[in-house]
């Protein structure tokens, strides 16, 4: 049961007790809380605040002479089905492969934002280096040239297995076949995943 506590003036003593508040009451209140936040919801949800999903025919007509190309997500090992709509060899939007036999018409968090890999606006598209504490662009041969000779030092002067390397969800499982080609090539037996870290 619900209680309070009530504390009575000094000028009138310094008394304390306890009153039992009616269960009812608290339901009741409870009970008019709840309708009105259901009555502010369903005014939120009105056709001002959200979208008309689009029409079959709209979502078609974004992308004029686009094409739909059937193909895997690359995040796993899984093979999770993936229909990849390319309109001048630019992959622009992808629709869960419904009758996929291994994803049965879904797919993970990664698979949903696999697109991302090639649209994000926050994808990396030449090497960066740190100098001064600051991210400055670079070419690719100069990482490229930087990479080789920081890992051929470490090699010459530890040995190969002074090299760890780690592999990524977020790399397809080609990648992740390379890395492992790299680190056999490289001589060296440590490469894991990071998730096992």
């Amino acid at each position: 049961m619900a209680q309070r506590k009530i504390r009575i003036s000094p000028d009138q003593g310094t008394k304390t007790e306890s009153i039992t508040l009616n269960p009812k009451v608290a339901r009741r209140s409870f009970l008019k809380l709840s309708a009105a936040t259901a009555a502010l919801t369903g005014v939120a949800m009105t056709t001002r605040m959200t979208a008309k999903a689009a029409t079959p025919a709209a979502v078609k007509e974004a992308y004029p002479d686009s094409t739909m190309i059937r193909s895997i997500c690359t995040h796993c090992a899984v093979g999770c089905g993936i229909n990849a709509e390319v309109q001048n060899g630019v992959w622009v939007r992808q629709e869960v492969a419904q009758d996929h036999p291994v994803s049965r018409g879904g797919y993970c968090c990664k698979g949903a934002s696999a697109i991302d890999m090639v649209t994000s606006e926050k994808r990396l598209k030449t090497p960066m280096k740190r100098v001064n504490g600051k991210w400055q662009k670079i070419t690719w041969d100069q990482a490229m040239d930087e990479i080789a000779t920081k890992l051929n030092s470490i090699r010459d002067k530890d040995g190969p297995d002074a090299l760890h390397l780690n592999g990524s969800a977020k790399v397809s499982t080609e990648m992740a076949y390379l890395q492992r080609k790299f680190a056999a090539f490289w001589g060296s037996n440590n490469v894991d995943h990071q998730a096992r870290i």
